[in-house]
């Protein structure tokens, strides 16, 4: 009996060695991969820690740059439109002062026309004047015609002179002394020249006697 006690007892004893090999072999297989999760999980929230501020910088940087872009762009627009409203008042002004200085050619030929119409109109008055004398009726008839033949030398002086570029000019003559007027702020001297070579020509003017002035 004692000797069966005792296989039972080394049996026993055995087994619970296993049974202890069994447990340490355990807790250390499942501490180690505890571990290993435990640093994957946090490796994993770094990671993603590190991928969110790196979003977040990508993210402020970029936002910058749009900032940038948009104040780039709005002042490249305003100094776009400021140089278009500046061309836009130099062209406004040069507009007006040409538009004056066309309007002063206009109103001036009219006005010369106007004269000529009333000195036709004094001398054909005193043709129909039956109380005048018959050469003082020839006279007016005379002066009517010289005056017919001087406006037409002046018109066709006038279009000559707008077919070579001077589109802005009037011709005033009084006498044998004759005045031109040029819209434009400098003559070059062949300009001049051509100028006075119409005028010589269509009113049979001296030279001496043609006076050129520009406005």
């Amino acid at each position: 009996m004692k000797i069966i006690k005792k296989n039972q007892l080394a049996i026993l004893v055995i087994a619970l060695m296993l049974i202890t090999a069994g447990y340490l072999n355990y807790d250390s297989t499942y501490n180690g991969k505890l571990s290993m999760d435990t640093s994957s999980e946090l490796n994993q929230s770094i990671n993603i820690a590190a991928l969110g501020d790196a979003e977040l910088v990508n993210a402020n940087v970029t936002e910058e740059n749009e900032k940038k872009e948009e104040e780039k762009t709005s002042n490249e627009n305003s100094l776009e439109q400021a140089k278009t409203s500046e061309i836009q008042n130099t062209n406004t002004q040069m507009n007006s002062t040409q538009t004056s200085s066309t309007d002063y050619f206009v109103k001036s030929k009219l006005e010369r026309n106007v004269m000529y119409s009333q000195m036709t109109s004094r001398y054909q008055e005193i043709i129909a004047n039956s109380s005048q004398a018959p050469e003082q009726k020839a006279i007016a008839q005379e002066e009517i015609n010289k005056i017919n033949d001087l406006q037409n030398a002046i018109m066709i002086a006038e279009n000559l002179l707008t077919s070579k570029g001077f589109e802005n000019n009037i011709i005033f003559v009084n006498g044998e002394s004759v005045n031109v007027i040029i819209g434009k702020e400098k003559l070059e001297p062949d300009e001049v020249a051509q100028i006075q070579n119409i005028i010589s020509r269509e009113l049979k003017a001296e030279l001496s006697n043609i006076h050129i002035s520009m406005k």
